[in-house]
């Protein structure tokens, strides 16, 4: 038997396609959870995930930092991609409609640079240290091979692009009546770590040199004798608030038991081991256990003893 449905029927069918289409594209588009934390009046920090860069991602996964003035926005951090730093804008644009002025690159990693180039075409003004302009010409080919494996097409519009600005250990301006001091006090995660301190906040954005809730990586680009030191130089201003690198909006007493007290004490029990004969393989069962709480602690714990053993052995 033939049923005919009719015209009623073909409209409904349309509309059902046409749902169905909008739920396919909604559910093709990535989810990018960057989180926007305010911590005073004028400052407000932008958090991504901490797992790995991905094409969901967009090597986002990092916090970045905003201070809004009078006169525009600086803006602490890039984004891992020229998407990533189309997301961090779309951030940005949540917060103020005040154009983003500067842009302090903080340290080496791709997050904190590869977007210089969507930010320069904006028209803002990228900052950074002498050494971490060297890190960027130095590793920047490798971290766009590794970013290519990561995200893929998500790549694509990515160009590396270099400061505007350079100083070597110190530089200060003002922009909309509120004053920034940057300061590259050394090696930390990366040769070129600084930290970012503005005073009428208390805040400081102190990018690698603090992770908060993830384990930090000392990879060879690192050196976690310096980076105590660095946090040292840093904790002396005793900011209320602390933007970190990785994680949400934090205290120095949180970012110390995360971070300082983690390299402190695996530094304190490789010397010992060392000093006992030890050797690298067996240098991955110094006890790191009570950091365990930190995200990737299984993936970096023995990474970063046995680079901190290598560093170590011949101090």
């Amino acid at each position: 038997m033939r049923v005919a449905f009719g015209r009623p029927f073909l409209i409904v069918e349309s509309q059902i396609m046409k749902f169905l289409t909008l739920v396919a594209v909604l559910f093709a588009l990535p989810a990018h959870a960057l989180e926007i934390q305010q911590v005073t009046d004028n400052v407000y920090a932008i958090v991504g995930p901490l797992e790995q860069r991905s094409t969901e991602n967009l090597a986002n996964n990092a916090t970045f930092g905003v201070v809004v003035t009078a006169e525009g926005v600086v803006l602490i951090d890039t984004g891992g991609s020229w998407n990533g730093a189309e997301e961090v804008h779309n951030a940005v644009r949540e917060i103020t409609d005040q154009p983003v002025k500067i842009v302090i690159n903080s340290g080496g990693q791709d997050h904190r640079w590869i977007g210089n180039d969507y930010w320069q075409q904006q028209g803002a003004e990228v900052i950074a240290s002498a050494a971490a302009v060297a890190d960027h010409k130095d590793r920047g080919s490798v971290q766009m091979t590794g970013l290519s494996v990561l995200l893929g097409d998500a790549l694509e519009g990515t160009v590396p692009a270099y400061a505007d600005t350079v100083f070597e250990t110190g530089y200060s301006f003002e922009l909309g009546g509120i004053s920034f001091e940057i300061t590259h006090a050394g090696q930390a995660h990366t040769p070129g770590d600084s930290f970012i301190w503005v005073p009428s906040e208390k805040t400081v954005f102190s990018g690698d040199i603090v992770y908060i809730e993830r384990i930090i990586g000392v990879g060879e680009q690192s050196h976690s004798g310096s980076w105590i030191e660095v946090f040292e130089t840093m904790a002396a201003l005793n900011p209320a608030h602390i933007v970190p690198g990785h994680g949400d909006v934090t205290t120095l007493e949180r970012a110390t038991a995360d971070t300082y007290d983690y390299l402190v004490n695996l530094r304190t029990q490789m010397g010992a081991f060392i000093d006992e004969g030890g050797d690298i393989i067996d240098s991955v069962n110094v006890d790191q256990a009570a950091w365990s709480y930190l995200e990737n602690f299984e993936g970096l714990a023995k990474r970063n003893a046995q680079q901190v053993f290598s560093e170590m052995e011949w101090e």
